[in-house]
C-alpha cells in the first residue's frame, strides 16, 4: 500500500494549478440537485472529499445551457441563478477545506432520453442516428426507442452548442471552480463526432478521422478563448461507448494520436482516458494503457481511470448488482505513474465509498468495499 513518498503523493503543476498529489476524484453521475441546483448536501459531498486529501475533484457532469444536454431534472446545470449560487456554495466549501474543483460540463447528445424519456425535446445527433447498436448495459426497451433516426444537426445547433459551452465555462470560473472539465467520451456528443458510427457527415465537421475532429476542436478552442490561458483544460476521452462497449475509436496509436494532438493544440491540458481497467492495454502488441498512448502520442499530462481498486467495471458491477470485490492493484497503479506511463490517477466508485480514500492509501489502511445498494443510494 502507499505512503507518502509513493509516486501518487507527489505533487503536479497544471498551468497555474498547483496539485498536491497525483488523485482526482473521477465525475459520477449523482442526480442529488433538485431541479439542477446543487444543495447544501451536494456542497459537503464534495468538501469531505476535499478534508479527504484528494488532488483533484472533477464534479459529476454539469449540463451547459442547450434544450437537450441533459436528460434528468435532478443532474446540475451550470446556467440558473439558483445552480450557480449553488455551485459558488460547493466551490467555496472545497476551498476552504482546501481542495481544488473542475466542473465537468457535459451535453448526453445521442444518448438523450437514456435517464429519462423526454420525446418533446429532440437530441442533438452529427447525422442523426444513434450509434450501431453492441454490447451495452442499457435496457432494450431505451435501445428500441433511441435507434429510429432524427434530424443531423445544422450549422445553427453546432454553432448554438459551442456559444453554451463557453459560456458555461465562463460562468465557472466566474464561480471560482479552478479549471474546466470536458466530457468527450461514452458516445455522449463531442464523441460522437469523433464515432465513425455516429458521424456520417460530408461537411467541415465530418469525413475523414482529421475532419471529425473538428467540432471537439472548436468546443475546446472556444472554452480556452473564454476562460483565458493560466487555469487548465481536462479532457475526457474513450474508445468504448454506452451503445457498444466494444467499440473504439482509433484502431491504432497513430489514430489515436492524430485525433488526440487536435484537442491539445486546441487548448486542453490533461487528457482524461476513460477504460474499463486503468491497466488495460489498449492496442495489440504492447502492454501501453489508453492513458499510456494519449501521453506517448501528445506528450500531454494525462489521466487513467478504471477499476482503482476493484475487480469489476462499472458495467459488470451494475450487471451483477450489490458489493464489488476490492482487489489491491495499487501497488501496479504507482508503478505505471512512477515509470511516467501517465501522470494522475482517477479513482471514481472508492471515492464513494470512503470519502477519505486518499488519506486511507497514504496511510496504508485496507480498501473499501464498494456497495452499489449503499454507496450509490446516498450523499455520503
Amino acid at each position: 500500500m502507499t505512503t507518502t513518498a509513493s509516486p501518487l503523493h507527489q505533487p503536479l503543476r497544471i498551468r497555474g494549478l498547483e496539485l498536491p498529489n497525483r488523485i482526482a476524484m473521477s465525475p459520477m453521475t449523482r442526480t442529488f440537485s433538485p431541479g439542477g441546483v446543487p444543495t447544501e448536501d451536494v456542497a459537503q459531498y464534495y468538501r469531505r472529499r476535499a478534508e479527504g486529501g484528494t488532488g483533484l475533484i472533477v464534479t459529476e457532469g454539469v449540463g451547459i445551457d442547450h434544450p437537450s444536454a441533459i436528460d434528468h431534472p435532478d443532474v446540475p446545470n451550470m446556467h440558473t441563478p439558483a445552480a450557480r449560487d449553488g455551485w459558488r456554495r460547493v466551490v467555496d466549501q472545497v476551498h476552504e477545506a482546501g481542495g481544488r474543483i473542475v466542473p465537468q460540463l457535459w451535453h448526453v447528445g445521442p444518448l438523450f432520453g437514456a435517464m429519462t424519456d423526454m420525446p418533446h425535446i429532440a437530441p442533438m445527433r452529427p447525422s442523426g442516428v444513434w450509434g450501431t447498436p453492441g454490447v451495452t448495459s442499457y435496457p432494450q426497451e431505451y435501445v428500441d426507442r433511441a435507434v429510429p433516426e432524427t434530424a443531423a444537426m445544422t450549422e445553427d445547433d453546432i454553432a448554438a452548442v459551442i456559444a453554451a459551452y463557453a459560456d458555461a465555462a465562463r460562468t465557472s470560473v466566474e464561480l471560482g471552480f479552478d479549471g474546466i472539465a470536458i466530457h468527450g467520451g461514452h458516445g455522449y456528443l463531442l464523441d460522437s463526432f469523433l464515432w465513425s458510427s455516429t458521424n456520417l457527415r460530408d461537411d467541415a465537421w465530418g469525413g475523414d478521422l482529421q475532419r471529425r475532429t473538428a467540432f471537439p476542436v472548436a468546443v475546446v478552442r472556444a472554452i480556452r478563448e473564454a476562460i483565458g490561458d493560466d487555469l487548465p483544460i481536462v479532457y475526457r476521452f474513450s474508445q468504448h461507448k454506452q451503445q457498444d462497449f466494444t467499440a473504439r475509436i482509433a484502431e491504432t496509436p497513430e489514430e489515436l494520436g492524430l485525433i488526440l494532438g487536435a484537442i491539445v493544440d486546441a487548448g486542453a491540458d490533461v487528457l482524461d482516458a476513460s477504460s474499463r481497467r486503468f491497466d488495460a492495454p489498449a492496442f495489440e502488441g504492447s502492454d501501453l494503457s489508453l492513458a499510456g498512448w494519449a501521453k506517448k502520442t501528445t506528450g500531454a499530462i494525462t489521466m487513467s481511470v478504471g477499476c482503482v481498486g476493484l475487480g469489476k467495471s462499472l458495467r459488470d458491477g451494475r450487471l451483477a448488482g450489490g458489493s464489488v470485490e476490492s482487489v489491491d492493484n495499487i501497488a501496479e497503479l504507482e508503478r505505471r505513474i512512477g515509470t511516467g506511463e501517465f501522470d494522475l490517477a482517477a479513482i471514481g466508485r472508492l471515492h464513494l465509498a470512503d470519502p477519505r480514500i486518499t488519506e486511507t492509501l497514504r496511510n496504508g489502511g485496507p480498501l473499501p468495499t464498494f456497495d452499489r445498494a449503499v454507496h450509490e443510494s446516498v450523499l455520503t
